[in-house]
């Protein structure tokens, strides 16, 4: 290779030490003025990846490479968007079934998890030579690998999309009669959920689901997180106005508003009824819980935090891109969101206690009814979860090209032909949906435990061959690998008997 030539690459000791040593920062290039003629799996240029031709000597890339252009504050505000979900409205509801304790070791524990299987995801990318998790299902596990990640993709973007969207079907009517001064629902369409869902996403998402980078979406991420803070600070703050001792009886006299008693039954199977528990017992914080509903707190906190379908599109689009810089963007992005989940939580729950429900608006709803500053976190919340469903949709999109079209050149009405696909479907899905509980449980405890745990861990063990399967790593691997699998298999079998034992007692 002449002079020239290597001058392209310019990689620093640095960044790449050895050729693909374990701690190398990979993907760290100059972007050459031509990109090189090479085939490319998908010229999709929502899924275009690029080609790495360092040490051609021993190894090629099967990708074409281009150069990332969104900045590593958008990549962030991108990436906590994602993991910034519908899942911060359930994990007071999860903090009051397992206490406050046990849930920040579970917090940690998931966040850890999680950055880890990061990690791995990341350097498999590198040794599998493609930034789609579906290409690295095909390398490791031929079209079993494909479906499977593709699959699990699949499900939990349209799970998360579905939770988004029930927010949308019945918050909005809350806060139109609010606006309107409605205190009964006489039939306007306007006050049914389920026109306003479909209203919402042919209007506000459709358009910018449409979008083909990625990165334009950063704005209207940064929009959604604020919205979010605002929520957080408003659930600190109605803290110190909430009174515990009249919280019950307030909810109990109140409970129309919001139209359900199933937490509130729930919480007297649970608890004994409200009459024969005393002001203490109600306003006394909990560290250490363990009942029916425990089952669901591993899954919300699984389903808070999956983004691993998102990872790699960002880091395909991440100007300046190294691995390096991309576990950076994770690690601002996961302790950002640890913190606000932990806050959340917290104080949502030390403000109702054993009587928060599965939804958090929800509770707020049926103790201060029509507040003025409720009424606002509502509209920031719904801002936030509809601006969030478009960034949803990116990887549903790639993993539906990638699984049926995968070599066929970009074409506008495939392209929208599948985000209409996905929305219609999401809608129909959110329309019949019982209960957002149910979307976190179920989603958290299979597709989240399967992109989180199952297969970055059994990519990275078959794709990475320059580490032994004795070396610390793969073990490592493979331990991650066996606990991903009990995660799944034991959540998933008990909320299944959770719901068979509802369903035998007349309940939910």
């Amino acid at each position: 290779m002449s002079r020239a030539e290597v001058s392209k690459f310019n990689i620093s000791p640095e960044e790449d030490s050895s050729s693909y040593s374990s701690n190398s920062n990979d993907f760290n290039y100059p972007y050459p003025t031509k990109a090189p003629a090479r085939s490319c799996v998908d010229r999709d240029p929502e899924n275009q990846n690029f080609l790495l031709e360092s040490n051609l000597g021993k190894k090629k890339y099967d990708i074409e490479y281009h150069p990332g252009t969104t900045s590593f504050g958008m990549s962030a505000f991108n990436l906590s968007n994602v993991i910034m979900g519908s899942g911060i409205l359930g994990l007071s509801y999860a903090m009051a079934n397992t206490g406050i304790i046990l849930f920040v070791i579970l917090l940690v524990v998931v966040t850890i998890f999680s950055l880890y299987s990061v990690h791995l995801l990341l350097k498999t990318a590198n040794e599998g030579g493609s930034l789609l998790y579906e290409q690295l299902g095909m390398k490791a596990f031929g079209l079993a690998g494909k479906i499977a990640a593709s699959g699990s993709i699949t499900m939990q973007n349209i799970g998360a999309m579905s939770s988004y969207l029930y927010i949308v079907k019945y918050e909005l009517p809350l806060v139109i009669k609010s606006f309107m001064n409605i205190e009964e629902n006489t039939g306007e369409w306007y006050l049914n959920g389920d026109y306003l869902v479909v209203l919402v996403s042919i209007v506000f998402i459709l358009p910018l689901s449409l979008l083909k980078n990625l990165g334009y979406l950063g704005y209207t991420s940064g929009l959604s997180l604020m919205c979010m803070v605002f929520f957080l600070i408003v659930v600190i703050c109605k803290k110190s106005q909430i009174l515990c001792p009249l919280v019950l009886e307030y909810d109990m006299m109140n409970s129309t508003l919001n139209g359900t008693l199933a937490h509130l039954a729930t919480a007297a199977r649970l608890h004994g009824t409200a009459q024969n528990m005393t002001n203490d017992e109600m306003c006394r914080p909990k560290y250490f819980v363990f009942n029916s509903q425990t089952v669901y707190a591993v899954p919300i906190l699984t389903f808070s935090f999956v983004c691993h379908p998102a990872i790699l599109p960002i880091y395909e689009e991440l100007k300046g891109r190294s691995r390096r810089r991309m576990m950076n963007v994770s690690n601002v992005s996961f302790f950002a969101m640890f913190l606000m989940y932990l806050l959340a939580a917290l104080f949502g729950y030390l403000t109702f206690y054993g009587n928060v429900e599965a939804e958090l608006l929800h509770t707020y709803s049926a103790v201060l009814g029509a507040d003025v500053i409720i009424l606002i976190v509502r509209l920031a919340v719904l801002m936030a979860v509809t601006l969030t469903v478009p960034v949803v949709i990116f990887p549903i999109r790639t993993s539906i090209t990638q699984l049926f079209c995968a070599e066929k050149e970009f074409n506008w009405l495939r392209h929208s032909l599948i985000t209409v696909f996905v929305l219609a479907f999401t809608n129909v899905l959110v329309i019949f949906v019982p209960s957002i509980r149910d979307i976190f449980g179920f989603i958290g405890a299979s597709a989240a435990a399967m992109l989180i745990f199952i297969l970055p861990s059994a990519f990275y063990i078959k794709l990475v061959k320059k580490e032994p399967l004795k070396s610390v790593q793969k073990i490592g691997a493979i331990l991650f690998l066996v606990s991903g699998m009990f995660v799944m298999i034991g959540s998933m079998t008990l909320i299944i008997l959770d719901w068979i034992h509802n369903y035998a007692s007349g309940g939910h």
